[in-house]
């Protein structure tokens, strides 16, 4: 039995920091402006520049090589995975702490998994299950003992059913992954879904005073664009594609620790005893799924997720 760790593992790191960090500035930047006011502008400013790279690497040939029959599940994973998720996402963060918003994310790896295993894309081994489970029972730690108002408990239910559609959105883009790069399908998907969030947030921009709003509250629609979308959405499919979604998924447990560290500093979230206890289990759960339980100088089973090709 070993540990393993990968160059795909290091990214996945990476993306956790981006993405942990994002519940703290989107916390911050909605004092500011309207939550879809805020999602809207990161969300365009990403799909121009996913479009931009699309763009110069290939000059959208890609787009007309699309088969017809892969548009009505590119089109609804849009909807589900940027539609849908986003105002699920930003409804939940306005309405609950960042140590729940996250933790409940950590649900992400059974919902992947379940799906993953009930659609026979993966057979998640032993240790990825006793893995997913301690680090459960770290979330359950915080999640359940934590004070509750009705505007948190309605806010975790947002943010529940937002990690919903994004395990939904995570295991879908699985079989377009083997046609597709990555950064295509991510950038497509986002553009698209951005078509149909933007309507909404210009409602909200119309009240919106964009001279009265701070250097600080730009920056961070910037770094939520560049960084939580464009680089984690990246590095998060070609981790689906080369390692699998329920190894990428794991991950997501990894985000709490970074949001709740983040949080203790910038928003002032209280950093208890019950908040480092459950984050440790988090961070054993993740340990556990990256055993290698295969006897030595055998190979593991490979798993269905092996890389492909670009296409």
């Amino acid at each position: 039995m070993r540990l393993s760790f990968s160059r795909i593992d290091g990214w996945l790191l990476l993306m956790t920091f981006f993405w942990g960090s994002n519940f703290s500035i989107i916390k911050t930047a909605i004092h500011e402006m309207p939550g879809p006011a805020f999602n809207g502008l990161r969300m365009v400013l990403a799909s121009f520049v996913f479009l931009a790279i699309i763009a110069w690497r290939d000059g959208f040939r890609g787009v007309a090589k699309v088969e017809r029959t892969d548009w009505p599940a590119i089109i609804g994973l849009s909807l589900v995975g940027h539609g849908l998720y986003q105002l699920l996402f930003l409804g939940g963060v306005a309405r609950t702490s960042v140590a729940n918003s996250s933790l409940i994310f950590g649900f992400t790896p059974i919902a992947v998994s379940l799906l993953s295993a009930w659609l026979g894309h993966e057979r998640p081994g032993w240790t990825r299950w006793v893995g997913t489970s301690v680090s459960l029972f770290g979330i359950y730690l915080v999640v359940a003992h934590a004070r509750q108002t009705t505007s948190s408990r309605t806010g975790d239910l947002l943010i529940f059913g937002a990690m919903l559609s994004w395990a939904i959105y995570t295991v879908g883009t699985r079989p377009l992954l083997e046609r597709y790069s990555p950064l295509f399908i991510t950038g497509l998907t986002m553009a698209i879904g951005s078509a149909v969030y933007a309507p909404f947030a210009l409602l909200w921009l119309r009240d919106v005073d964009l001279r009265a709003i701070s250097i600080g509250a730009w920056a961070g629609i910037v770094y939520s664009a560049l960084f939580s979308l464009v680089a984690a959405y990246v590095i998060w499919y070609t981790a689906v594609r080369e390692v699998g979604g329920s190894h990428t998924a794991i991950y997501s447990n990894v985000v709490p620790l970074v949001a709740i560290a983040i949080a203790a500093v910038v928003v002032h979230e209280p950093l208890t005893a019950l908040k480092v206890g459950g984050a440790a289990a988090v961070l054993g759960g993740v340990a556990l799924t990256r055993l290698d339980v295969g006897r030595p100088g055998t190979r593991a089973p490979i798993d269905s997720s092996c890389p492909v090709h670009e296409g």
